[in-house]
């Protein structure tokens, strides 16, 4: 069924809400948004920048845009956490419903429920959740916002944005090190407390949407243990929209870089000669910066830590550190490193024992649940793992994975069987699939191996290519058909 507005002849408590919503044509509905967020693009790849604003505000008002806005929040991992006013839009009705609510027009955000998550080294970091309303707004206005981000963000800015990844990053600095004569030398970068610290009056003087509606976002404030408290600086972590400021508050570094250190080739003006190999890679807060000589690193540093000044950021002191290629350098939960001249890229040391102590974990946890159970959730995270790190040299690393699994999940099925001998718990438990014998495997699932994965280099994305732009439409379906 196409969709619309609601006639205007019935009232709304006559409106089957839950119909309304089960019968939309999504088809029709993206279409609609991505055609005008494409205009956007286009405006703002030409410097448009009036029509632009133009066009967000048309965008902001649709009601296509409304329902893909309150699709997207109640169908993502956060769709069941509340904010400060407990509501969640679980049902059909509550979802178009308030798709239909959703308005600018005397808009007011909610304080942020402030929570703590749990990092590394026993630490905690702070969390704002915004009620379910605030979450649709921003969603809204992301629809609005990160066409002209993708038209203006870093090439090399690979961090929260559409068909782009750390595989990605990775692969750019696999091409700024594997030479003989590539960099030598690499910065290690960790901005202090991103999120927390962006200057607000920067994001309200250069961020190119409606200032009032990101003026409520930014000061919301939020509430803990039953206390208000003001929001000065930084972005809600967990607002939708945070990644995408935080990416234009860090934009214009390589810009920086390479007016400084590339130079033109001579007899030419649109060709540059980058003779100090300086090339950045980002994602979200972290990124890397590669050169020939420590000393350009050292210079590079002051340069960075000027330009976050203005936007009210600082790079962290433990964090920050330049390092030579032959010692090697953790990203993104990989080591880079060189090993006589070959540039080798493997799961860091942290990564891979995070993920057998996970491993460990969930099947301590699961010691009375049944092998099927305990199968379906081991095989998530060795599928997750394994995914994020098959397109390097990761093949030894694959192969003590499961060495460690093994181990581990024989240790279970003694736990449960004290009493009975390896034969009869290695009949009960394991079986022989192939040529391969000691498979953790029941009649009907088995365990994944992570030597089963096939490594695949991956291709690195074109620096130009926009999402939103229709020349691109092609390049990306080719991509994911990849």
């Amino acid at each position: 069924m196409n969709i619309g507005k609601p006639k205007r002849a019935c009232t709304r408590a006559s409106i089957d809400y839950t119909f309304m919503w089960t019968s939309i044509n999504w088809d029709i509905v993206n279409r609609k948004v991505n055609k005008l967020q494409s205009r956007i693009a286009k405006a703002m790849s030409d410097g448009r920048i009036n029509l632009v604003k133009k066009l967000q505000y048309l965008l902001a008002s649709s009601h296509y845009a409304k329902l893909v806005a309150i699709k997207r929040i109640t169908s993502n991992k956060g769709k069941n956490t509340s904010g400060v006013d407990k509501e969640i839009w679980s049902t059909p009705a509550s979802k178009f419903k308030n798709a239909i609510a959703l308005s600018n027009k005397g808009y007011q955000s909610k304080p942020l429920k402030r929570c703590f998550i749990n990092k590394t080294k026993g630490k905690k970091r702070p969390l704002g959740i915004p009620t379910m309303y605030d979450r649709g707004m921003q969603a809204l206005y992301l629809l609005t916002l990160d066409p002209v981000a993708e038209s203006i963000l870093s090439k090399t800015s690979f961090g929260f944005r559409r068909y782009r990844g750390t595989r990605d990053a990775g692969q750019l600095l696999f091409k700024c090190l594997c030479r003989d004569y590539s960099s030598k030398w690499v910065l290690e970068g960790d901005i202090k407390g991103c999120f927390d610290n962006i200057s607000h009056q920067w994001l309200l003087s250069n961020v190119i949407m409606d200032k009032r509606i990101l003026k409520q976002f930014l000061k919301a404030g939020y509430i803990f243990k039953n206390n208000l408290y003001p929001t000065k600086a930084g972005t809600p972590q967990g607002g939708i929209i945070s990644p995408t400021l935080a990416n234009l508050v860090l934009n214009g570094m390589d810009q920086m870089l390479k007016e400084k250190y590339w130079t033109n080739s001579v007899g030419t003006i649109d060709k540059q000669y980058n003779h100090l190999k300086v090339n950045i890679a980002f994602y979200a807060d972290d990124f890397v910066i590669t050169a020939t000589k420590r000393e350009t690193l050292e210079e590079i540093k002051t340069l960075v830590e000027e330009f976050l000044k203005t936007r009210g950021l600082e790079l962290s002191r433990d964090k920050t550190i330049i390092t030579h290629i032959e010692k090697g350098f953790d990203f993104l939960g990989w080591n880079f490193r060189k090993y006589d001249g070959k540039l080798i890229i493997k799961p860091s040391k942290k990564s891979i024992r995070k993920v057998i102590n996970n491993i460990r974990q969930t099947i301590k946890k699961n010691r009375m649940q049944s092998q099927e159970t305990l199968i379906r959730r081991l095989n998530q995270i060795i599928t997750g793992w394994c995914n994020y790190h098959n397109h390097i040299c990761a093949k030894k690393s694959f192969q003590l994975l499961d060495q460690e699994i093994f181990k581990s999940l024989w240790m279970w099925c003694k736990r449960k069987h004290p009493n009975k001998s390896k034969k009869w718990i290695k009949k009960k438990y394991f079986k022989q699939i192939g040529n391969r014998d000691w498979i953790f495997a029941t009649e009907d699932k088995r365990i994944k191996l992570a030597t089963d994965f096939k490594i695949k280099r991956h291709v690195l994305i074109k620096y130009d290519a926009n999402p939103y732009l229709p020349e691109y439409t092609a390049y990306y379906e080719k991509r994911r058909a990849c």
